[in-house]
């Protein structure tokens, strides 16, 4: 089976099975569709460009070396999410590091993307003091979240910056949907009693 003209049209699953034999161009097709993905999620987790930089790069290292066990019957999206949660994990585990970007995903460079891909806190039409209050709201939750063990910050960044469904978060960690649902539960509640502290 050849490489079509229009790779950019195949689904990810047929340029996997392209990439799987040899075509050279099919692997720098997956990079080209996930880099920024994969950089974005690592560095919501990492919270510093050149270490995320650095795991983005081993990630898709993994990634073609691994091609033959990736199933596709599964979503790639999430397989590769999964290598890249693994990596920031480990670096995660190594080094504790702050974690959550206010201002969005880094390769925002719109405005619109900025505002699509960041923590949502303050709300539209408020004044510039409860604009500051909500700011500084937010980094009292990013300090919280840096507290949380690495699997439940997965979970909670998969789930409330990434848009993830549960089934699709079970299937990134690969652990039970119920498990799932008990990191977010737990998280949650640490979180609301890290934000208590800071009241009090």
């Amino acid at each position: 089976m050849g490489l079509p003209d229009e790779i950019s049209t195949a689904t990810d699953q047929e340029v996997v099975e392209w990439a799987r034999q040899g075509h050279e161009h099919a692997y720098r097709e997956l990079v080209r569709r996930y880099q920024r993905p994969v950089f974005s999620l690592i560095y919501r987790m990492v919270h510093d460009r050149e270490r995320a930089e650095d795991l983005a790069q081993e990630t898709f290292v993994k990634v073609l070396n691994a091609l033959d066990s990736y199933r596709p019957q599964y979503k790639f999206s999430s397989w590769i999410f999964k290598i890249a949660n693994n990596a920031a994990i480990d670096r995660l585990r190594r080094k504790e590091l702050n974690t959550l970007s206010l201002d969005g995903a880094p390769d925002a460079v719109t405005t619109e993307r900025q505002e699509g891909s960041s923590l949502q806190i303050a709300h539209s039409g408020e004044s510039p003091l409860q604009e500051l209050e909500a700011r500084e709201l937010g980094s009292q939750i990013e300090r919280a979240i840096s507290q949380l063990r690495p699997e439940y910050r997965s979970c909670i960044m998969l789930r409330h910056v990434e848009g993830c469904a549960y089934e699709e978060i079970a299937e990134i960690l690969d652990l039970p949907l119920g498990t799932v649902k008990t990191y977010i539960h737990r998280a949650r509640s640490e979180l609301r009693d890290l934000l208590e502290q800071v009241r009090e």
